[in-house]
This record gives structure tokens, sequence and C-alpha cells, in this order.
């Protein structure tokens, strides 16, 4: 599943080719991803003009003019692939459980013709992604976003608030932190690496981690977020940004996929174990993690 920061980098990757433009004709080439979609939704979208697009946990938000707003998932294996005149085409965001032959004819679902001659085409082999169209004023009670927590980078996420959202909780912090009602976005990848740079065990109850240990969580949070959108995303091997080139975060990975490797930290001699936890490979450092 992409994370937050490979979601970022598609919305992104499109603004360009999205906003303040008109779709000229949207083709519907089936009748549902991982839900059916929406009555007319072709018809509905053809000759509308997109006036910005957000990003709410991993959601992709395109406001329409006229009140409506496309909300997009990708599920674990959808992808935009941007067509534009004569120029290679581009994907923003491409993610390493791609199959072979996937983006081609055969898993083309979605097609966005632009005014201005720009083709984008929404691929999903394994079609576990979904779009909806939503009123505007309907957006906050729509089931995929009324219950997610505060955004990690927004500015009502700080360590108060999660300390309070971490409050009496006993389940393990890791499961805490990926639970989209905690705080919006957070992955399994993210949470290992912000875990580790506050020096907290993946195991440990969520509700007795006191006030300055979730201060330095919280900071943990927003800068490997922060720092792995810079770097363009980081969903392995072949994510790539929308110019082509690779996501460099996941060569600064300090414990995800580094089973039996040394501690980065100076001075801590331990080494990188992976557990399962709830399904999920976790990695982290028993020596400075507690």
């Amino acid at each position: 599943m992409p994370e937050l920061p490979e979601v970022e980098t598609v919305r992104r990757g499109l603004a360009p080719v999205l906003e303040g433009r008109r779709i000229a004709r949207a083709i519907q080439l089936r009748a549902n991803l991982r839900y059916m979609l929406p009555d007319r939704f072709a018809e509905r979208l053809t000759g509308r003009r997109v006036e910005r697009l957000e990003r709410r946990a991993k959601y992709i938000l395109a406001h329409l003019e006229g009140g409506e707003v496309l909300l997009i998932h990708l599920g674990m294996s959808g992808r935009f692939i941007i067509h534009a005149g004569d120029a290679d085409p581009k994907r923003p965001g491409r993610f390493h459980y791609e199959a072979a032959d996937a983006g081609t004819q055969t898993h083309d679902h979605i097609v966005f013709d632009m005014e201005d001659g720009t083709r984008i085409v929404y691929s999903d082999h394994r079609r576990f992604g979904f779009m909806d169209l939503i009123a505007e004023n309907m957006l906050e009670a729509n089931p995929h976003l009324a219950a997610l927590g505060p955004e990690p980078l927004g500015n009502e996420f700080s360590a108060e608030v999660l300390g309070e959202r971490l409050k009496g909780r006993r389940a393990p912090i890791k499961a805490a932190l990926l639970d989209q009602r905690t705080v919006a976005g957070l992955g399994n990848i993210y949470v290992c690496e912000a875990l580790f740079r506050s020096g907290i065990s993946p195991a440990r109850e969520a509700g007795r981690i006191g006030a300055a240990r979730v201060e330095k969580l919280a900071r943990a949070i927003r800068d490997v977020l922060t720092e792995a959108i810079e770097a363009g995303g980081s969903t392995l091997r072949d994510y790539a940004r929308t110019d082509g080139e690779l996501g460099y975060f996941q060569h600064s990975f300090a414990t995800y996929d580094r089973e039996g490797e040394a501690c980065s930290k100076p001075r801590c001699g331990g080494t990188v174990k992976r557990t399962v936890q709830s399904g999920r490979s976790t990695f982290y450092c028993p020596s400075c993690q507690r």
C-alpha cells in the first residue's frame, strides 16, 4: 500500500495537468474497481473543470466545479500514466509490486482526456483502488473520511494531540499509529522509522508512553514524512516520481528492511530485528528502542 509520502508525490505529479484544467472527455472502461463506480461516472466528469487537487490521508481529492469531489484511492497497485503530446509518458507513482504487464491496455480502466490534449490514464492490475464522486458539502461525513485522525503534517497535529489520542490505549504503539483514527496517513514503513528515531519499542503499550517521549515521537513522525516527500517518496525498488527519477529516501531507511544489520545509532551496538505485528513486518532495534 503506498503511504502518505507516495500519495502526496502522486498528487504533486498530477497537479500540473489537472488543476485549473477541464476534462474534455472521461472514459470508463469497466463498471467497477474495488467497488462499483458511481452512476453515470464518466458523464458526470466530462466537461468539468478541476479546481484544485488535495490529499487527505492516503486519498487524493479532486475538487470539481459545480460542488462535487472526485475521491481517488490507489489501493495496492493503482497508478496514473500521463501522456502529454509527443513527450514520453510520465508515471507519478510507480510501485515495487507492479506486475510485468501492469500499465498495459489490459489494466487501463479510467481515462481523462483533458482540454489541452493531455491524456491521463488510471491503470490498476489488482483493482484494489477505487474512485467515488461525493458532494463537497458531504465530504466530511463520507465513510472513507469521517473517522480519520489529524493530518500528521497539518497544524492540527501536535505532541499534545497525539498524547491525548494515545491515552488509555492498551494496544502496542505500532498498532495504535497504524490505526487511521489516531493519525491519518501513517503506514508500516514510516511508523517503523519514526519509532526508531524516537527510541520507542513497537511493542510498548501506547497508553504508557510518557509525555517527553510522545513529544519525540510526534517530531519524528513529522520529520520522517517531510524528508520522504522531499526525496520523492520511497515505496522501494522502482518507485519513480513524475519526472521518472527514482525516489531515494529508501536509501535512508534506518530500520525498515534492514534485519540483521548493525543499528545505525552511534554507540548502540545493537542489531536490527524483524518481528510480525498484526500480520505486518516490524523492524526495530531491541537495544535502543524501549
